[in-house]
């Protein structure tokens, strides 16, 4: 693989990292998923499609593998881990992938209509299928850790409009302990940074030290930080600014998702 190519596709890995960990339910799996895909552009550089935005064929050689090549990871060796692929067998083929990548990569019906190989109207329908479904998922109760009032505010009202209820909104790291111990939350809801400084990732990690292994979704504008490969990493990071539908679609998926895995360690 030559270097310009490698570039390319280093710049667009971490987020190809984070729709394989959404999409699987862990960040074993889609790492696994996503290592497959490389090994193959590694092996046939013809995968990666000529004509195509290098991002668009990335995540097309990225669903080839995931469609086509079997599973190129080991049975679940967790519990956790086979809920998760439990959950994803019951949804209808393809729309939540349809889902993810245009609520989350941003991705236009017609991108991912190259990337699946349909049309752009096959693509919308898949999202609209994949919204009902989400759409019917249980609802709970959701912590929200922001030090932003407005933003706060804002997706509040996004969450509680779909049926959640919001147990309380943390602005610095002890305050969204003290909340999230008091009532334990179903999903928490985490900006990275806090208004003394304190860290989201820090007070989440110690939630789950009590709560255990619930959903956790990341709103922040370093996902990057997030995305490193270094620690445990969750598998919803929303950047901002973000969109209504982006919140939506990630709460939707992470309360019926509920087996994701989160920063633990």
């Amino acid at each position: 693989m030559n270097e310009a190519l490698s570039d390319r596709i280093a710049r667009h890995l971490p987020f190809l990292r984070r729709y394989a960990r959404a999409l699987t339910g862990t960040q074993s799996a889609g790492d696994a998923y996503a290592a497959a895909t490389l090994e193959a552009l590694l092996q046939d550089r013809s995968v990666l499609k000529e004509g195509l935005d290098p991002r668009v064929a990335l995540f097309r050689a990225f669903h080839m593998i995931w469609t086509s090549a079997g599973t190129p990871v080991e049975v679940p060796d967790s519990t956790l881990e086979q809920a998760a692929q439990n959950h994803l067998n019951h949804l209808t083929a393809n729309s939540r992938e349809a889902l993810l990548l245009n609520t989350i990569e941003s991705f236009t019906p017609h991108e991912i209509g190259q990337i699946m190989d349909i049309s752009a109207g096959e693509a919308r329908e898949m999202i609209a299928i994949a919204h009902r479904e989400m759409h019917d998922s249980v609802s709970g109760k959701i912590l929200l850790i922001e030090d932003e009032a407005i933003i706060a505010m804002d997706i509040r009202a996004i969450v509680t409009g779909m049926g959640h209820h919001v147990t309380g909104v943390g602005q610095t790291h002890r305050k969204a302990v003290e909340l999230g111990l008091q009532d334990y939350p179903d999903l928490i809801l985490a900006d990275i940074q806090l208004a003394d400084n304190s860290s989201g990732i820090e007070a989440v990690k110690e939630l789950l030290e009590t709560v255990g292994n619930i959903p956790v979704i990341f709103i922040t504008a370093f996902p990057e930080r997030l995305l490193t490969g270094d620690r445990p990493e969750p598998a919803f990071i929303i950047p901002k600014p973000y969109s209504e539908r982006q919140v939506k679609s990630a709460v939707s998926q992470a309360m019926f998702f509920a087996s994701t895995e989160t920063l633990s360690a």
